[in-house]
């Protein structure tokens, strides 16, 4: 099948698409994913994000229609209780700057300062205006925790509105198929999942799925050591520090990427049995954790699915 690799997002994206015509979808899919990122960054001073940003405190901003869909799931995420998502994190992540040029621990009076600004409370939407108020100055909305699983679900909407047979896309770390993988004999897509204690390329299991999404969250790609200290890049709000846990990685599979992308948000700050024995009782959804120890446990509904590396 016809493959497009494009750089973007600060990532490797992979594109795949089995259609008669797969050159001109993935063209235009290449140009859906470079629109996403210049409207949706928050690394990006003239997007249409940044331009909420900007207006903190001041006014309310209009936005398109899917930009204002993604905040409003967003903010519905991150008021869920007991749940690490928050979407108006963008002033301690910033503060941090970990995993960019600049990577710094902030003082404590910088962070104390940063947790008055990250209420989600605090993000005023308007349907009838799709507009946008953050009601203090200084504050940041970051969809960076959700903004891929969403681009990779209008990505296949679009594949299959156009009647393609079957596909995927990879944008580093979340990788949602379709359809029946016509190089195997199954018809399955082979996942892999990184192993957090070896390099890029290694893989501690594969999974075997159809018409997925899997998506993994870890702490071992974007660091910060100082004086002997690691800090990773999954900030917990309420103590403006990276989220404490003995969990390396994190990998949801469910029906639409989204959903892995809140889902692995909510549960990274639990413990390893924690997060199974949830992700067990909710429907429609299974992972795999793997500890820093390198101790790996898998929910009871994805072992059919899985091949050992």
């Amino acid at each position: 099948m016809p493959k497009k690799i494009i750089h973007l997002m600060g990532t490797v994206i992979t594109m795949v698409v089995h259609h008669p015509n797969a050159d001109a979808l993935l063209a235009e899919a290449e140009q859906r994913l470079i629109d996403y990122e210049r409207r949706f960054s928050a690394n990006n001073p003239n997007s249409a994000l940044m331009q909420i940003n900007h207006q903190a405190g001041k006014s309310p901003v209009t936005v398109d229609a899917d930009l204002f869909e993604l905040i409003a799931i967003g903010k519905r995420g991150s008021l869920a209780a007991d749940n690490l998502l928050n979407i108006a994190i963008g002033p301690l992540v910033k503060a941090w700057k970990i995993g960019f040029a600049g990577a710094q621990h902030p003082t404590d009076d910088v962070i104390a300062e940063c947790r008055q600004l990250i209420d989600p409370h605090q993000i005023q939407l308007d349907e009838a205006r799709n507009s946008v108020f953050l009601e203090q100055e200084k504050m940041e909305i970051d969809l960076g925790a959700l903004a891929k699983g969403y681009f990779a679900d209008r990505i296949v909407e679009g594949f299959k509105r156009q009647h393609a047979e079957a596909g995927f896309i990879d944008l580093g770390g979340n990788v949602l198929t379709f359809g029946e993988n016509p190089a195997s004999e199954d018809g399955l897509w082979r996942v892999g999942i990184q192993n957090p204690q070896l390099p890029r390329g290694n893989y501690a299991l594969v999974l075997n799925m159809q018409n997925q999404s899997i998506v993994t969250s870890g702490i071992y790609e974007r660091k910060l050591e100082i004086a002997g200290q690691t800090y990773h890049h999954i900030f917990d709000g309420r103590t403006g520090y990276p989220v404490q846990s003995d969990v390396a990685s994190l990998t949801i599979v469910s029906d639409e990427s989204l959903a892995g992308e809140i889902w692995t948000t909510r549960l990274f700050g639990k413990d390893a049995v924690e997060i199974i024995h949830t992700l067990n009782s909710v429907s429609g959804l299974e992972g795999v954790v793997i500890t820093e120890r390198n101790e790996l446990a898998i929910t009871e509904g994805l072992r059919p699915h899985v091949q050992w590396a």
